[in-house]
């Protein structure tokens, strides 16, 4: 038997399996990972320190995709979305902690945001008529604003990530 085998045995009873449905496990082992008898690596982490992981994850999503579209195998593609969905439920772990928000906040974001930017597919408009722009404006009242400057901040800060993660590989 593998000694991962065996230390996941060790762990059981510490977070949910068999019916909890595999999000849920997720996100409690994310949560044992931060947890006092988790990992130290996992508790010393911060929105900051995992920036980089986060970027070169999304670099990795798009090489699944460039490998899916060449070989037709999703193998890959299913492993990094897997280590991207990570992130994000590792930032939404942080996040609850700092009492910021949720993992649910986040998906009830999201599922709502595509509701409300899609009003031809969950309501009766007419998709001729939908005004993207109105839409979005208005979902941005009152949060402190994206603009150009702060979105180019970010961009070059990503692309400084990806730089160093392409050396840290032996690319560059």
């Amino acid at each position: 038997m593998k000694d991962s085998n065996r230390n996941i045995r060790r762990n059981q009873g510490k977070f949910p399996e068999g019916d909890a449905p595999e999000f849920e496990q997720l996100r409690a082992v994310v949560a044992h990972l931060r947890a006092e008898d988790g990992c130290p690596w996992d508790r010393a982490q911060t929105h900051e320190s995992l920036k980089p992981t986060c970027m070169e994850e999304a670099a990795e999503v798009i090489c699944g995709i460039n490998l899916l579209e060449r070989t037709g195998n999703a193998d890959n593609l299913k492993e990094e979305l897997g280590d991207l969905l990570l992130q994000v439920m590792f930032h939404a772990c942080l996040a609850e902690e700092e009492g910021l928000f949720t993992i649910d906040d986040v998906v009830r974001g999201v599922k709502e945001k595509m509701i409300r930017r899609h009003p031809h597919v969950f309501g009766d408009a007419d998709p001729e008529k939908t005004d993207w722009e109105v839409i979005k404006k208005a979902e941005h009242a009152g949060r402190a604003p994206v603009d150009d400057r702060t979105l180019d901040e970010a961009m070059c800060e990503a692309k400084d990530l990806i730089d160093r993660a392409r050396r840290r590989k032996g690319f560059l």
